[in-house]
Parts: C-alpha cells; structure tokens; sequence
C-alpha cells in the first residue's frame, strides 16, 4: 500500500481516519460489497465509485424515494467519489489499468468469471498493480456448483441457515424486514480488507490478496453455535418464536399501552435483578429456577409470570422498574422512537451529512468510534458521474481530448 495524500476538491472538506490515503475502486453494485467500501470511507479511505454509463447501480432504482431521489443510496454509498466507466469497452478497460497503478483496494461482485471475459482477470489486475488488495463479493463465492448462481440478501439467508430459525414454531420461517444478510457481507468484506491491507503493510510481498467472500457462508458463520451443535449433539436448531432457546425468560411482551418491551438476561444475577423488578425477588429462590438450564426448561411458568406483571404496567412504569433494578429490559423502539431516545441523542448515533439534493439528510454515524483517528462522513451518496471530471482529470491525469474521446466512445 503506498502513502500518499488525499486529494480533496476544494468544495468537499477534508477527512481523518486510520484509513487516510488508501485509495479503493469500487465498481460494485446494490448493496453488500457496496457497504464495504463505504464503511472503509468512513473511516478515512478515498472511495472512488464506479458505475456503468447510463444504467449505473441499480440500487440507485431502490425505494424509498423523495422528489424521485433514492434515499438509500445516499447511507450505502457515502462518502465516495462517483464517477462513470464501462469496463466492457477495450478503451474502459484500458483507463480502468491506469487508475489501478495508483489504487490499494479493487472490490467488486459480478458472477465469477465476469471480469476475466472482459480481459481483466487477476493476473490482468496484478500486472497493472502487483500488490493490489481485492475483494470479490458472491452469493456463493468463487468455485463450487453454485459459484454462477445469482443471488440477493434472501437467498444468502434462506440457504446460510438464519431464515430457518426465525419466525414462530407454528408458521413458517421468516426473513427479517431488512436484507441483513447484505449488511453481514458489507462488515465482513470490510474487514477482510484491513486485514489483507495488514499483511500487505507488514510482509512487503510481491504479490497483494485476492479475497473470495461469499456471502451464503458470511450468514452461516454469524450463527456460531448452529454447525457445532449438528455436529456433536444431531440437534437441528428450529424456530421458538421471540423465546430465547438459551435463557430465560427471554421473550416480547406488550405492555397495558399496548407497546412492546423485549427482556433478557442468563445469569443469576440478572434473573434476581429482573425478578425483583416485578417484586417477585422469592423467584429466584425457587428451585424450578435456580440455573439458567432449568429456567429454560421451565420457559413457560416465567413467560406467564413476568407477561402478566408487564401487561399490566404501561411501558414507561416497565421501564422505571426494571432501570430502578438494575434489570435488562428494553423497549421494542421503531425509526421514530431512535431518533429521540436520550441515549441515542447523546451519541451522536444519528447525524446530519451534507448532501447535494436536500442540502442536508440524517444517517447513522460512524461504528465504531476511535479516539486519536475517529472516522467522519463527509457527503451522502451523489449523483451518476458526478466526479468524473475530477476522477480523470485531477486524479488520473487525463487530457481534455483523452476525456472528450472517452465519452465520444460511450466509455463514460
């Protein structure tokens, strides 16, 4: 990785972060591998988005819309730069291994297979930039019978085993009303990036990394305990609803306001802060709950016990109760409720970015916070090829004639 500094224009402001002066090409598209690069914007790198001509990324067609701009793709693609360029022309590819020579990290998610047809296979990539870092994002990853298969957030989680366990015993298994399983992939690539970028720094080798991220085995390895149980117990994890399978009581109860709290809690100390909560302190004297097993073995008796105290409080004498005890119970907040709870306010969780349409939207912050390099946004997700005259000609060094040749040619 070489050091260099930031080129900023002059109406963009600066940024810090542990990442400052790693330049990424991102030439990927929707949402996973897209998140990956704008988490490393966060946290200082120059990200120069790349998208094809014309059509662009098609998570730029997502709702929700205002005045027919998405608002998605302002969060996934902050704090990059965005430009145009179609690899699939000789004279794209031809620009797209100059811009190479002078970048760290190249992530991308076409089908395996995709950029060698276009002549920019790895030894392609490695040969404009030996030590290149890059990422390939996948449903399935790079090899295997299902490496050509398409694939979207429902696929990963339906075949990585996390849709099986959600949902209640009695109905069918249930997706998450977010593709989380895009949001995996995104920390995932993120820091499998950082550490290749490690090994780069330290090894000094000839050659850089190319990373296979597969997003169906990123799902499957966030559920740790699922593959080991199978394989030492024959137990087939299923559903049980919002009860917890390991602790108790764990569930969603709703309160006399009709709100909903979720409880938690596994040791016996936070089970005899809870029970005294509902002032019932003699339950965890009671030998039916006397360890966290035979708590879960009897679920049930403590669902009724703790649904009926909360059904019959409303939510705010729920809360003072179980905060007075030191309990751990929370509050089931929606978007709304976030945006004005205290704790929330006080970190800064939801900020305010700049952003070209609306002057000024509000997003979540950076995660996680440093103190001596802390990570900044510093504009939301722009408009199709709104840099590429600063791309090409501020940063590759393209002539007037080069840049009016390219776009003669649909190029970009």
């Amino acid at each position: 990785m070489t050091h260099r500094p930031a080129t900023e224009t002059p109406q963009q402001p600066g940024h810090s972060g542990p990442l400052r002066g790693l330049r990424v090409l991102d030439i990927a598209t929707i949402i996973a591998a897209p998140m990956a690069a704008s988490l490393l914007a966060d946290f200082g790198a120059e990200v120069t988005k790349l998208e094809l001509p014309g059509a662009g990324d098609g998570l730029r067609g997502f709702p929700p819309f205002k005045d027919g701009k998405p608002l998605w793709w302002k969060v996934t693609n902050r704090g990059k730069r965005h430009g145009t360029l179609d690899l699939r022309k000789p004279e794209g590819a031809e620009v797209f291994k100059r811009m190479l020579a002078d970048t760290d990290v190249l992530i991308e998610n076409f089908r395996p297979g995709t950029l060698d047809r276009w002549g920019l296979d790895i030894d392609t990539l490695w040969a404009a930039n030996p030590r290149l870092v890059v990422l390939r994002v996948s449903a399935f990853g790079q090899d295997g019978p299902y490496a050509s298969q398409p694939g979207f957030a429902r696929i990963f989680e339906a075949m990585g085993g996390l849709t099986q366990i959600t949902g209640d015993a009695d109905r069918p298994p249930m997706h998450t009303g977010y593709p989380l399983a895009d949001s995996i992939g995104g920390v995932f690539g993120a820091f499998a990036v950082c550490a290749a970028l490690i090994r780069v720094l330290r090894d000094q080798p000839e050659q850089g990394e190319e990373i296979d991220l597969s997003l169906t085995e990123a799902v499957l390895r966030m559920i740790e305990s699922l593959a080991i149980e199978y394989d030492q117990l024959g137990a087939i994890r299923e559903r049980s609803g919002n009860r917890n399978q390991y602790s108790a009581p764990s569930d969603v109860y709703m309160t006399a306001d009709k709100r909903y709290v979720s409880l938690a809690g596994s040791t016996a100390v936070t089970f005899r802060n809870n029970a005294r909560a509902i002032d019932r302190p003699e339950l965890a004297e009671d030998p039916r709950f006397a360890t966290n097993s035979l708590r879960v073995q009897n679920a049930g008796d403590l669902d009724r016990i703790f649904g009926a105290f909360i059904a019959a409080h409303t939510l705010d004498e729920v809360i003072e109760r179980f905060r007075n005890a030191n309990g751990t119970l929370a509050p089931v907040h929606s978007i709304d409720q976030i945006f004005t709870d205290p704790q929330m306010q006080a970190r800064e969780a939801i900020t305010t970015v700049a952003d070209d349409d609306f002057g000024t939207v509000q997003m979540q912050n950076v995660v996680p916070r440093m103190r001596n390099a802390p990570g900044q946004i510093r504009w939301a997700g722009g408009a199709l090829g709104k840099d590429n005259d600063f791309i090409y000609r501020n940063t590759l060094g393209l002539s007037e004639d080069e840049i009016d040749t390219l776009r003669e040619k649909n190029c970009l």
